[in-house]
């Protein structure tokens, strides 16, 4: 069963304060699934595993059901816990919600902003970005987490992920913050010594360096005679850093098909320059903010959220 919502660290510790309360009881319970142990949450807020325990206990107490099945290695969900957890961390969401909606109306939004970016989007879009909206909302912290593997937004806690391209089947919150259309591009000295394709199929004698990882980029789509075809390109490199091969465009290695943002300064200054314009199939694809159910109405989150589609 996907669990959906999310209660961070931060938070849990501001309930967990209030030890004998029954929402503590709820963020020690959801800290445990997170964690995966009563050792684990012992330690982040002081407690011993078996005290961690007798809170779970107690819990299971007063709602009359088993949530977790305890072994000697791990503990499991029953069925009655999937469910339960749910809605845990849907009350306690909406709790911090609460609270930093209502500190915001008496000033500006506050709190620790956790991100996730793929390399290219960070490098090129949001290190240009973070500075005026750090400027705009000084109350903000940020810890951006950048990695080009997908990651689990609820098990690592991040409250956008930012994603370019296809979305996969997800109950995650999705705003759409713009798109991004490729571009095959090398520079004047490579195109100098090897001369500019003019059409499709001269790609064939071409070094098109190709972006691993990915199979829906192992082919480049082109247009012709009004249909879209997928052109088999070669090439001698293949990295699963798009910035890395941009770099090797840039020092003449060969040709690259990269989203026009990661290349937009060196377009602009003539670095790299465009091919097959006429015939090259852009496709373009969505530039997507993920957010965890719960915490689309944080006022940092949407300030953020807010601010990537402004600048769009």
């Amino acid at each position: 069963m996907e669990i959906n919502l999310a209660f961070d660290k931060h938070s849990c510790l501001k309930v967990l304060n209030m030890l004998m309360h029954p929402m503590s009881d709820l963020a020690v319970f959801v800290r445990t699934v997170d964690l995966g142990s009563f050792a684990a949450v012992g330690t982040e807020v002081e407690l011993t595993a078996s005290g961690v325990s007798r809170i779970v206990t107690r819990l299971e107490r007063r709602i009359g059901a088993k949530l977790l099945h305890r072994t000697t290695r791990r503990l499991v969900l029953t069925q009655e816990g999937e469910t339960f957890l749910v809605h845990a961390r849907g009350i306690l969401a909406a709790v911090e919600a609460a609270e930093a909606d209502v500190a915001s109306v008496y000033g500006r939004p506050r709190g620790h902003l956790r991100i996730n970016s793929g390399t290219a989007f960070a490098r090129h879009r949001l290190a240009r970005l973070l500075p005026p909206f750090m400027d705009q909302f000084p109350d903000i912290t940020v810890d951006l987490s950048v990695s080009d593997h997908r990651i689990d937004p609820i098990a690592d806690q991040v409250d956008v992920t930012i994603r370019v391209g296809p979305l996969g089947d997800s109950e995650l919150i999705a705003v759409r913050l713009g798109e991004v259309g490729r571009i095959i591009a090398g520079s004047p000295r490579y195109l100098e010594r090897h001369g500019v394709p003019a059409q499709a199929a001269d790609l064939a004698r071409h070094n098109c360096m190709q972006l691993s990882g990915f199979s829906r980029l192992a082919q480049w789509p082109m247009a012709e005679q009004g249909k879209r075809v997928m052109m088999p390109v070669k090439g001698s490199i293949r990295s699963d850093s798009a910035d890395f091969l941009l770099d090797l465009a840039l020092a003449g290695a060969g040709l690259v098909r990269f989203g026009d943002f990661l290349g937009e300064a060196a377009l602009k200054d003539g670095r790299l320059v465009p091919v097959l314009s006429h015939c090259h199939d852009p496709d373009p694809q969505p530039i997507t903010a993920l957010i965890l159910p719960g915490r689309q109405n944080i006022p940092r989150v949407r300030a953020f959220v807010d601010f990537l589609k402004a600048a769009a």
